[in-house]
């Protein structure tokens, strides 16, 4: 009975959608204030709708409920509790129901703030959630149903989850990634709420600004997350850079970040209208872009879902739908905006509109090597692969020159800035870059083109900490005081240029420095490798909740001392039928050690994987950073003292 009702309700919500999505544009256009001050109720009752079908479908999980087949398809009595939870989103019926829960939790919070928002405008924004979250329960509903029942014929027991996704990672980064997918929605919803209402001013840029900040910071989490999970679960000591469906969420972030650059300019200055409201609309259309790539079966992709071509088509049908409207109406709207602000070459405006031009290319670069293929194929002209020779190819050079305007920007002023001031700043912090890169790459062995990434990089560290410093000494308040006075978004900007720097480092001296070798070895034997000897003390066979292992004991010395106990796994899951590498690792500031189990080569002796990975943990350091700098510019408290002390 409790699947009919999560069906019921998941028919409910699309009722109440269909209503949002309707009844506020019919108010504005009539001028009815009951109609508009609907939209909150709405909200809310679509969104309590969601919720009641995603718990019910919870609770078929921990109840071990195999009558409703997605229950059976993946999940299994034997699976631990905590995946059975994850297992809910873990294909694809249950992952769109994720995607809608988390859409109606944004609208919710959205209706909650919306009294800060001028009458008009918050039940516009509502509306046009509302239209999103029609379309996915649309396809929900007709397609992709996750409480459909397996009656008469129930299992006995599930098909079990996917090993690959039996993993903590699993359990938060789909959540993760899909706010940040979902969340650009709202930044979507407030440019389509300005071009409806003609309010394209730099107001809904304020208004969006804080909602886009957390998206990416979610985003960026997510896709930290993700790699992070490739490295240690995929057994290769490798992460899914460039992989296509990686790049599905790679590309909404590149858009994001110029985004909420471009809301910037736009709310301190009055420029870029136009543009940052397509910008708006093209981060959100390569989220749905993302879920179609995920959802249609066009890539193959250890990331994508398993899904028939017609619901590919449902979801295609829905982006043309969504999005081509938003262009139509950007076409006949944004042409009658004009910025009437000017500024010099040398303005911080100028700066922040090369980074804009930059990031719009890299994500067209990534576009272009995902798509090509697909469209290669579609024209029944073969198959061609596009790997990561193109991307890094293509890719690295923009980085680096994005990197360079990123670090000139904040010591630029608004307007125009004397160029012999900015030469003056940047020089002496450039010439100290050059000399700490190049005695690292001595150190390291590092070749012509680490040399200058990791110039340009300490360069953007330190030109950063001088702009801190400018800021914190002028004036007569001291230091201390000055630093409290500078407001959180700025904040939020170090970590985030910070962070990526971090990264940056992090991806440089991995791809540059790390060693890698296959062995042969069999208990008491020692192996020596990158100035580790790793011995091999015994095997054990374990058996886990679902499944049964081989776990080697390994014990790593340097220099006589023990340095690590790694305990790598080869793992047979029984309901699957399917064998799982655990990869051992011990993980450090400057390097990982990391072990891997290959194939049994007889009775004694293993293929063994040894990686020795060099500041791999600084990407999602770097990730961690950004994410700390997107969140702590949401909560800059300006955002919040403008908007209700404008409408107060």
């Amino acid at each position: 009975m409790l699947p009919e009702v999560g069906n019921f309700s998941l028919i409910l919500s699309l009722f109440f959608a269909c209503c949002l999505a309707v009844v506020p544009i019919i108010g504005y256009w009539r001028h009815t204030p009951i109609l508009l001050s609907t939209a909150r109720p709405l909200t809310l009752l679509m969104s309590c709708f969601v919720l009641v079908s995603f718990i019910v479908l919870a609770i078929a999980f921990l109840t071990d409920d195999f009558s409703v087949l997605y229950v059976s398809l993946n999940s299994n009595s034997k699976l631990p509790i905590w995946y059975k939870f994850s297992a809910i989103w873990g294909s694809h019926e249950g992952s769109l129901l994720l995607w809608v829960l988390i859409l109606c939790g944004w609208s919710s919070v959205v209706a909650l703030k919306s009294h800060t928002l001028p009458k008009e405008v918050g039940p516009i924004v509502l509306s046009v959630l509302g239209m999103v979250a029609t379309g996915f329960l649309l396809f929900m509903l007709f397609t992709s149903s996750p409480f459909v029942r397996d009656l008469p014929n129930v299992p006995v027991d599930g098909a079990d989850l996917n090993p690959l996704l039996q993993d903590i990672g699993l359990v938060i980064h789909p959540p993760m990634l899909y706010m940040g997918y979902v969340g650009f929605s709202v930044a979507f919803a407030f440019a389509i709420a300005a071009l409806i209402t003609g309010n394209l001013n730099s107001s809904w840029a304020r208004w969006a600004r804080p909602w886009t900040a957390v998206s990416w910071a979610f985003l960026t989490l997510g896709i930290t997350l993700g790699s992070w999970w490739a490295y240690y679960e995929l057994g290769w000591g490798g992460w899914w850079f460039w992989d296509p469906v990686e790049n599905a969420s790679l590309m909404p972030w590149l858009a994001g970040t110029a985004l909420i650059h471009s809301l910037a300019v736009t709310e301190k200055r009055g420029v870029f209208k136009s543009w940052t409201v397509l910008l708006a609309i093209f981060t959100f259309s390569l989220s749905l872009l993302g879920t179609f790539l995920v959802r249609s079966g066009v890539l193959t992709s250890v990331h994508a879902f398993a899904a028939d071509p017609t619901r590919g088509v449902f979801i295609l049908a829905l982006l043309i739908v969504l999005i081509g409207s938003s262009l139509l109406l950007y076409a006949l709207r944004a042409s009658q905006v004009k910025a009437g602000v000017a500024f010099g070459v040398t303005g911080r405006e100028a700066w922040l509109l090369l980074n804009n031009i930059i990031l719009t290319v890299l994500t067209l670069t990534v576009l272009l090597g995902t798509l090509y293929p697909l469209l290669f194929e579609a024209l029944d002209l073969g198959r061609i692969s596009v790997g990561a020779p193109y991307f890094n190819t293509v890719f690295s050079p923009l980085a680096l020159l994005l990197m360079v305007f990123m670090a000139i920007g904040p010591l630029s002023k608004w307007h125009s800035t004397k160029p012999s001031l900015l030469v003056r700043l940047c020089v002496w912090p450039g010439v100290v870059s050059i000399l700490l890169a190049g005695i690292i790459s001595y150190i390291y062995h590092l070749g012509g083109m680490a040399w200058l990434s990791l110039s340009v990089a300490f360069w953007v560290v330190l030109l950063t900490c001088k702009d801190w410093f400018i800021k914190v000494s002028a004036g007569s308040k001291g230091i201390i005081p000055r630093a409290r006075q500078l407001p959180r978004n700025y904040y939020g900007m170090m970590l985030a240029h910070l962070g990526l720097v971090v990264s940056l480092i992090g991806i440089l001296m991995v791809s540059t420095c790390s060693k890698e070798t296959t062995v042969k070895i069999a208990a008491g034997q020692t192996v020596s490798f990158a100035g580790y000897q790793f011995t091999l003390n015994q095997f054990e066979s374990l058996k886990g909740p679902n499944y049964v292992a081989d776990q080697a004991d390994i014990a790593v010395y340097q220099d006589g001392k023990l340095v690590a106990q790694l305990k790598p796994e080869k793992r047979f899951y029984e309901a699957r039928r399917q064998v799982m590498t655990e990869a051992s690792l011990n993980a450090g500031i400057t390097r990982d050690l990391y072990v891997s189990l290959g194939e049994k080569l007889n009775d004694q002796a293993w293929s063994m994987r040894i990686y020795v990975k060099a500041f791999v943990r600084w990407i999602w350091f770097g990730g961690i950073l950004m994410m700390c700098g997107g969140v702590l510019s949401a909560l800059d408290k300006r955002y919040r003292a403008r908007v209700e002390g404008r409408h107060a």
